[in-house]
């Protein structure tokens, strides 16, 4: 039978009045010694004594002030999860309902508390249960701390096992699909620069009618943000550039910024339209332009020479495409005002070349515009490809302004001028296999410290052999590329400059070859010497 005074009573509570009646032996100890009734009992109590660090009492001496009250012994305890027991409190007890008895018997469990008390000396060293089977619990705390019973190994194995393997293989399911989602993002994309985008599930226009029928005929070239592809459209043949879902922020950039007002220009890819195949995560974003078979710059001086002449237009033509991006252009016969747009990937990879050999800008994902009294948006500064940033874009100390981001197009500019300079034949000597810009120093896939160490702290720039110098053309050329890629980014030109100045080396050169006494004249001084917009 259950005492009366902790029937009631809930596990906290009870724990509360054990550890309080453990306290009675310090009263015990202190009683007379005149007092008649004196009990022996097993103490524990886990509030005043710390086993694993000092020696604890294990006795205590149980008395009581009135007399008609005996002195009885208890033990408290809890079964854990894996058939083991740990102990609450052992000690003296007052109370003698169900304690009459000489052995320590198993009293019902109370909430998660197993309870027991008897009668005389050293009575609660083992308890029983209710068959009268003894239950030692001596053999695992005979110094009075907490102790577990011996379990069965097997089940505490498969226990763990149990436990530990679900974990296991939750981890090896994450890793997996971690690994899957890298490797397919690296053979989708070549390039090693990202660009953020935006959440790809909001905000995607709806789809323009679809242009029928657009037939993809011929995979031609795989950039950072998709691949481009030879298709039939109707009877012509126009680039479809594909982007995936993820990149979804560059093909509305690249629509943007063909849409403005006065973009239609001989030097900037024609654009056709916009297209969105397919849905839910199937979706591809095409945008159909002009198509042009000799592909880019970088991929024709892979397999080409120049001669002076060829230079001279394809300098001049693509620096007139790249002057017109960046001007801001004032409304005329019914057309709005076009802003003045900074690239931000300049390179030879985004010049693209028609069959005259006449250059055209293409790639305008990462550009940027600049309205008047409107924010440019993302104005994120380490962006483009490693190779071709400015030495202001590597250190991280551009200012974000339209001239700075003018200005770095402007240093791309050098690079790619060194590029076409690097496969001409006019001189006399050999024509050096195409390699890109600093591909010498620091390989194909330079990282950004690599940059920064050339770049911006060596001050580095690709080499000018001596041969290039002792064609006329050519020599004013080089100076122009030096000015372009200066340091100081406030000296470089502007691409309306490197326009007027590869003009009037093309037309002297050709005055002074067909007259050889007529002396040659090269104007270097800047013809633009800023970036204000033309009013």
């Amino acid at each position: 039978m259950v005492p009366k005074l902790i029937r009631p009573l809930s596990f906290p509570i009870l724990c509360l009045l054990i550890h309080l009646c453990g306290g009675l032996t310090s009263t015990a100890d202190a009683a007379p010694e005149s007092q008649s009734t004196v009990t022996i009992c097993e103490y524990y109590n886990p509030k005043e004594c710390d086993p694993e660090k000092q020696t604890c009492k294990t006795t205590a001496e149980c008395g009581v002030a009135m007399e008609f009250v005996e002195p009885y012994c208890f033990a408290a305890w809890k079964n854990d999860s894996v058939g083991g027991f740990q102990i609450i409190s052992k000690g003296c007890w007052t109370d003698k309902e169900g304690c009459n008895q000489t052995k320590c018997l198993q009293l019902p469990k109370i909430d998660k508390l197993q309870f027991c008390c008897c009668k005389g000396d050293l009575c609660n060293q083992d308890v029983h249960n209710n068959d009268d089977k003894p239950t030692t619990l001596a053999s695992v705390i005979t110094d009075n701390t907490p102790g577990v019973k011996p379990v069965d190994q097997n089940q505490l194995t498969r226990t763990l096992i149990c436990s530990i393997v679900p974990i296991v293989g939750l981890a090896a399911l994450i890793i997996v699909i971690f690994w899957m989602w890298k490797r397919f993002r690296r053979q989708v994309y070549e390039y090693h620069e990202q660009l953020p985008t935006v959440d790809p599930t909001i905000n995607i226009p709806p789809a323009p009618n679809p242009l029928h029928p657009l037939k993809l005929i011929e995979l031609r070239a795989r950039g950072r943000f998709g691949a481009v592809w030879k298709a039939q459209l109707m009877e012509d043949i126009v680039a479809v550039k594909i982007f995936p879902l993820q990149d979804k922020q560059s093909w509305l950039t690249e629509q943007d910024i063909y849409n403005l007002p006065q973009m239609d220009h001989d030097n900037i890819l024609k654009f056709i339209a916009v297209e969105r195949r397919g849905d839910n995560l199937n979706i591809e974003l095409w945008l159909i332009t002009e198509f042009h078979s000799r592909g880019s710059l970088c991929d024709y001086l892979k397999g080409n020479t120049l001669s002076w002449s060829d230079l001279c237009k394809i300098a001049e033509t693509m620096a007139t495409g790249l002057a017109h991006l960046h001007d801001e252009v004032t409304a005329a016969r019914g057309h709005g005002v076009k802003p003045a747009v900074a690239h931000r990937d300049f390179k030879s990879k985004n010049v693209l070349l028609k069959n005259n050999l006449t250059a055209c800008v293409a790639d305008f994902g990462l550009a940027l515009k600049f309205e008047p009294g409107k924010s440019p948006g993302d104005t994120h500064g380490q962006v483009g490809t490693r190779r071709y940033m400015a030495p202001e874009v590597l250190e991280g100390a551009i200012s974000f302004n339209r001239d700075a981001f003018l200005r770095i197009d402007m240093y791309a500019c050098g690079l790619v001028l060194w590029e076409l300079i690097s496969r001409c034949d006019a001189m006399e000597g050999p024509v050096s296999d195409y390699q890109l810009p600093y591909e010498e120093e620091v390989g194909t896939h330079p990282t950004l410290e690599d940059m920064q160490e050339l770049v911006v702290i060596n001050k580095s720039r690709p080499a000018v052999k001596e041969l290039w110098l002792k064609h006329p053309g050519l020599e004013g050329v080089i100076s122009t590329m030096e000015e372009c890629w200066d340091h100081d980014a406030e000296a470089r030109l502007s691409a309306g400059c490197v326009q007027e100045r590869i003009m009037q080396l093309s037309r002297n050169v050709n005055i002074s070859q067909s007259n050889q006494q007529t002396p040659l004249i090269i104007n270097t001084s800047p013809l633009i010497p800023s970036f204000e917009p033309n009013l």
